[in-house]
């Protein structure tokens, strides 16, 4: 078995890819549109998968967005999607300075939570071991829900 994609409906397509490639740092794969249906498929992979992405279709983040449907309530009923990354500190603080509310923050330098645009959880998990506490992280509170 091979983890393919995950699909989260969006409502705002431009906003979702200004969060997951501006700021998030992914990177577009493929794009279908759907004149028919009435949709747009976006997929997306993380800088380190690109190549197999490209590759082979997979791992992928796949949106939707469905033209006639903006406003998707509830994003946490998806559950989240889990990001490693080389240094929790370095995303949280860039996912910060772009207007990004860091619901769970990194205390103990292994794990965060922020949010999308369409309230969907994103795990940021520290790439090998956790990096020591350090301020202004080690004594940050929890922001809303993640």
């Amino acid at each position: 078995m091979k983890f393919l994609h995950s699909m989260i409906r969006v409502g705002d397509l431009d906003g979702s890819l200004h969060f997951f490639c501006d700021i998030l740092g992914l990177r577009e794969v493929r794009r279908t549109e759907n004149e028919k249906g009435r949709y747009t498929l976006v997929y997306l992979a993380a800088p380190a998968d690109l190549e197999e992405a490209r590759r082979t279709g997979a791992p992928t983040i796949e949106l939707t967005c469905n033209w006639d449907e903006r406003d998707y309530a509830g994003g946490r009923n998806f559950g989240h999607l889990a990001f490693a990354v080389d240094d929790i500190y370095e995303v949280c603080e860039r996912l910060q300075k772009a207007g990004v509310t860091i619901n769970r923050p990194p205390r103990d330098g292994h794990m965060a939570f922020v949010r999308t645009p369409d309230a969907i959880s994103i795990e940021l998990l520290q790439r090998g071991e956790p990096l020591a506490p350090r301020e202004p992280w080690a004594s940050a509170a929890n922001i809303g829900t993640w």
